[in-house]
């Protein structure tokens, strides 16, 4: 069986797929194109390198330590550790985390108009979370899931 991947629509899950990418230093930085979910399936397999992790960090406009180690699931120190290795890949664990954190980073920075809006909503309480704040949640799957549920409502006009 043979799977091909479709052309993604202008705004669709393509265009999310292209900023999560774009988020970890596209190509240059991942040493491939993604260009399908399968594509970064495979990349996560194999970890992805030490260098698009600190790329995607130090193009985080607010998100402080404390809350990037909760949404990554690794310590200051690990990602020290990735950061002076750059070649050095992440476990499929950190890779999945890390490109969870992105897709929602992408997906809120598509609602509000800006990372920089999109990163101050992660960081603030949420009243359709019960007070919570996005990035807390996203280190649990369950969490996860809250946070993506609650961006698809605002992007409905459902706010509560």
């Amino acid at each position: 069986m043979t799977v091909t991947a479709e052309k993604p629509a202008p705004g669709g899950p393509g265009n999310d797929l292209q900023k999560v990418v774009d988020l970890f230093g596209g190509p240059r930085i991942l040493s491939r194109r993604i260009t399908s979910t399968l594509d970064a399936h495979e990349l996560l397999l194999n970890g992805l390198p030490g260098s698009a992790l600190t790329h995607f960090v130090s193009h985080l406009l607010f998100i402080q330590t404390d809350s990037l180690e909760k949404a990554l699931g690794m310590s200051f120190r690990t990602f020290r550790r990735h950061k002076d290795a750059p070649d050095k890949p992440l476990s499929q664990e950190q890779s999945g985390r890390a490109w969870k954190f992105a897709e929602i980073l992408a997906k809120a920075t598509s609602e509000f108009g800006t990372q920089e809006e999109a990163e101050q909503w992660l960081e603030r309480p949420a009243i359709g979370l019960d007070q919570r704040r996005p990035i807390d949640l996203l280190g649990t799957p369950a969490g996860i899931e809250l946070v993506e549920q609650y961006l698809t409502r605002l992007a409905y006009g459902v706010y509560a």
